[in-house]
């Protein structure tokens, strides 16, 4: 079940691969989550000490789930995945010029969960060709639905 998704990416990269991340989060974060204050628009993941972290991920605090400390909604947090996982990432951030993009935000067996895309980045005419056979495919349904 997702939870908040990260339209931009599909947008502006290619996805090669797809990863599932754990979030360290504090509590206040996972209740802002559960009640849907979550956001991935202007977030990036980086790697940094062969860790990944997950960075500019906008989670506004609820004012009765906060009142014992000061919340960060844009802080840094660390993803957790499997040691040969990282540093396959790793090498492919590294030497083949693919990037690590946040695609959303789900729910696994009552966990938050950050699907990771391993993705390179999309030219401005590989964006229009995208969107022209997005159209083409909406038409062609209309078509196919005004036959019968």
């Amino acid at each position: 079940m997702s939870i908040v998704e990260n339209r931009k990416a599909r947008h502006d990269y290619s996805i090669e691969e797809r990863y599932e991340a754990g979030l360290v989060l504090e509590g206040w974060e996972v209740k802002a989550i559960r009640a849907g204050r979550s956001q991935l628009k202007e977030a990036y993941v980086i790697v940094r000490r062969a860790e990944l972290f997950l960075i500019g991920a906008h989670i506004t605090p609820l004012p009765e789930a906060s009142t014992h400390i000061t919340p960060d909604a844009v802080r840094t947090r660390k993803l957790l995945l499997r040691a040969e996982e990282i540093s396959k990432l790793i090498g492919k951030v590294e030497r083949a010029g693919y990037t690590l993009v946040p695609l959303d935000l789900h729910y696994v067996r009552g966990r938050v969960k950050l699907a990771v895309g391993l993705a390179k980045g999309k030219k401005q005419h590989d964006k229009r060709e995208a969107e022209k056979e997005r159209e083409w495919q909406r038409e062609k349904q209309r078509i196919i639905k005004a036959t019968r």
